[in-house]
């Protein structure tokens, strides 16, 4: 009987013992931690806290916990998070938020040194024009757009003109590809005497899109201005939802399509008679920033171009719209800046602001686009318009300094939009309802029945251009 205890006694007190030393951390074991208990660690050991979700941690585990801590806080947390693919944000003071790792948004010190690096690349106009002669096939093949996929050729569906006070609109949708629709609306001025320029307005990710008043007010002036202005949908957004579902917007294979849209409007736009080839520009916010960015670099046709809250060398873009293919990859490693200097010696506004990633536009990334505009002789052709106490919209503030770029490079009437006192004056246009400008209908009834629907199929049809 006592030897039984016994017995029991030492079987318990092994069993305890070895599930000690099966928890401690050694070299067999990477010093492996999970990563709940490593940032819990964290929490204690520098007086922070840190939020997240249980389905970002649960599962994930630390290599040589101990060994990634350093004497501040945020080097560690880098440390141990990366190779995990997360990261953190600090919303405040001692507190912070974890997430998933953002490839497209660097710090603001990465984002600088990549941009120094790449700029160390040439220092002259020779050396830079061989530089961005590499650069634009590089992009339209990193876009799968080279060569261009064949056009259907096939006419514009146009409904019927409205008219307004100055100008007109009219809904427009356009076969990119078999069965594939960009839709859009058309402002025009109501009274013009030759050709006019013509000005793409891409609208970003704001909800309501190209429907909200700020981009109906922006076309509406540019029109009332003396231009034509085509405001349409990003890939997946607005009418385009009736052939590809709103989470499509997220593949990549949408900025693919968004830029073979912009590039089948030019096509079409630039066969009006009425359209002056040599006055073309280009202007969108947030995401359509990015997209004006790029299209001014591909498009020689676009003459000038206004990229609004959207520019930055620490931010690529944080939809797969605008960085979802491998741009970015082109030339040994490119960004958004220097993609934006590929439109040298073309005129370009650059608009920021103090609420998101274009806060530091004029400390930096400027004064680059200025060196390369200089080499051309053209340091006066850009221009950086920084708002530090606005938000990251299309408002008022930013719509003004894109009015005045417009009238001065595009010879536009900016007296049609200012009150007695000089001030920009947009109560003389009617904000439409949303209704009021789709192409198909207030229920995609007058969809064309062969049109392509689903996103499995865009991509069949897509890819059977280059088998």
């Amino acid at each position: 009987m006592m030897a039984a205890i016994k017995y029991s006694f030492f079987l318990i007190f092994y069993l305890l013992g070895s599930t000690q030393v099966k928890a401690q951390q050694n070299s067999d074991e990477s010093y492996k931690r999970p990563l709940k208990e490593v940032l819990t660690s964290i929490e204690k050991r520098y007086g922070v806290k840190i939020k997240y979700a249980d389905s970002l941690v649960h599962g994930k585990w630390v290599n040589y916990a101990d060994w990634r801590f350093r004497q501040d806080v945020e080097t560690t947390m880098d440390n141990v998070l990366k190779p995990l693919d997360l990261k953190v944000k600090k919303e405040k003071e001692k507190q912070y938020k974890l997430s998933v790792y953002e490839y497209y948004r660097w710090n603001v010190a990465e984002g600088w040194a990549e941009m120094d690096r790449i700029a160390s690349q040439y220092a002259s106009k020779a050396a830079w024009e061989k530089r961005k002669d590499s650069l634009k096939p590089g992009l339209l093949k990193a876009l799968q757009l080279s060569p261009l996929p064949a056009s259907p050729g096939t006419a514009p569906i146009i409904t019927s003109k409205r008219i307004f006070n100055g100008y007109s609109v009219e809904n427009i949708a356009i076969e990119i590809l078999p069965g594939v629709y960009i839709n859009g609306s058309l402002y025009k001025p109501l009274q013009y005497k030759g050709k006019i320029p013509l000005i793409l307005n891409p609208d970003g990710h704001w909800e309501k899109q190209r429907y909200r008043p700020d981009c109906q007010y922006r076309c509406a002036a540019l029109a009332k201005m003396g231009a034509m202005a085509f405001s349409y949908d990003l890939f997946a957004w607005g009418e385009s939802t009736l052939q590809f579902a709103f989470e499509n917007h997220r593949k990549s294979l949408s900025m693919t399509i968004q830029a073979l849209g912009s590039i089948r409007i030019l096509d079409y736009l630039l066969s009006l008679k009425d359209a002056d080839p040599n006055r073309v520009a280009m202007t969108g916010g947030s995401g359509a920033g990015s997209h004006t960015v790029l299209m001014t670099a591909i498009d020689d046709r676009i003459k000038a171009s206004a990229p609004v809250v959207s520019l930055s060398s620490y931010f690529y873009g944080g939809c797969p719209c605008e960085s979802g293919m491998p741009i970015h990859a082109c030339g040994s490693g490119t960004n958004n800046v220097e993609i934006a200097a590929m439109a040298a010696p073309r005129p370009q506004l650059v608009v920021s602001d103090g609420g998101d990633w274009t806060d530091k536009m004029p400390d930096h990334d400027f004064p680059y686009l200025q060196k390369v505009y200089d080499w051309y002789g053209a340091k006066k052709l850009v221009s950086n318009t920084h708002l530090p106490k606005d938000k990251h919209d299309f408002g008022l503030s930013k719509r003004i300094p894109v009015y005045q770029f417009m009238s001065q490079t595009m010879g536009l009437n900016l007296k049609a939009i200012q009150d007695v006192n000089g001030q920009i004056d947009e109560s003389g246009i009617t904000i439409e309802k949303e209704t009021a400008l789709y192409v198909f209908g207030e229920k995609g009834e007058k969809l064309p029945k062969d049109a392509l629907k689903g996103f499995e199929n865009l991509e069949r049809l897509f890819h059977s251009y280059f088998k």
